[in-house]
This record gives C-alpha cells, structure tokens and sequence, in this order.
C-alpha cells in the first residue's frame, strides 16, 4: 500500500520543517487564501480552530490536506501578526512581564471530506522587557508576520522566562497534535 497522499495547506517555511521532524514531507504545498480576520467577539481558541479548519476546507485538492493556524492570546484578546515595527513593538509591550497563551489548532481534511482537528495550548511568560531588549529585538527584524510579535525560535527565546507547553506549538505546529493525527488518518510516523 502506497503512503497517503498530503498537501500543507500553509505558506509558513517553519511548518514545513517542523513536519519534517515527523519523517514527513508533503507532496505540495499549497498555502490557502482566506479571511484571518477575528469576528467581533470571537474567543482566541474558536478563532484558532476556526483559521484551521477554514485553510484546510479552502485549498482545492485530492488527498490530506493538513492546516493550521497559530493564535497568541493575552487573556480574551487576540494579539495580530505583526505587519509593521509600532505593532510589533505594541505586542512586546502588552507580553513584558506577563503570562500569555499560545493556541496552535491543525485541522486535516480526509480524501471522504472529513475533518479532524486538535488544539494545542500553551502558556509562555516574558521577563520584564527592557525599552533597550525590545528595541534591539525589533532591529533583528525576526517579528514581521509573526502572532503576537515575536517568533520564539530565535531571539526571543533568551527574553522568555519560561513555558508550560509545546513549544513546536508556539513555533507553529504542534508536533505531539500533528503526529496523533496524522497516525489515525493512517501515516506512517516513527
């Protein structure tokens, strides 16, 4: 029997190697092209499942289509990729010194149609950032497109204090999730 056959539904370099840590390589990459935009009042766990599911219905494709969608949280409020320095900056400002959640949702569409999803969620605190440890962050430049403004496997891992959770999760896909699913949708995974 052949292996099954699986589209990424995501444009992220960082997922892409992180599913290679699975022993998996995709046959295509296919990023999906919706709306991220929250719904007014939406909770940062519905609106993770809801990016994910969305990008893994949106892409055209026979065979596994496997998406996800990274979510950072202060409390109900859903903190944007950062586009630009002043939002970055505003994230970093708003995470200094305090606990955060990370909510990485995956969602896999099945050759029949079906969807299986899982959550994963973790709590990551930074120190009390300096105005100096945020400017030369920012100068790094390792912000841009990134949720909640930072991405925490480069710099910013030396200005968190620490994580209860996936941290394959706070980079973008969680690989504990992942494995599960992929194993009862019949991957072979080490």
């Amino acid at each position: 029997m052949s292996a099954p056959h699986l589209i990424l539904a995501s444009a992220s370099p960082r997922r892409r190697e992180l599913i290679a840590r699975l022993g998996i390589e995709p046959d295509a990459v296919l990023p999906a092209e919706i709306d991220e935009t929250p719904h007014k009042g939406e909770l940062p766990r519905d609106y993770a499942i809801r990016m994910a599911r969305e990008k893994a219905l949106a892409v055209p494709a026979d065979g596994h289509v496997l998406a996800g969608d990274t979510v950072v949280a202060l409390g109900r409020r859903i903190l944007p990729k950062a586009e630009d320095k002043a939002t970055a900056r505003r994230c970093l400002e708003l995470l200094s010194g305090r606990r955060h959640r990370v909510l990485s949702a995956i969602a896999l569409r099945v050759p029949d149609g079906g969807l299986r999803e899982r959550l994963s969620e973790t709590s990551v605190r930074f120190k009390r950032l300096s105005e100096e440890e945020i400017a030369a962050y920012l100068a790094g430049g390792e912000w841009h497109g990134k949720a909640g403004g930072y991405a925490i496997q480069g710099a910013a891992e030396g200005l968190i204090a620490w994580i209860e959770g996936s941290h394959s999760g706070v980079v973008g896909l969680p690989l504990f999730e992942t494995r599960a699913l992929l194993k009862s949708a019949g991957f072979s995974i080490g």
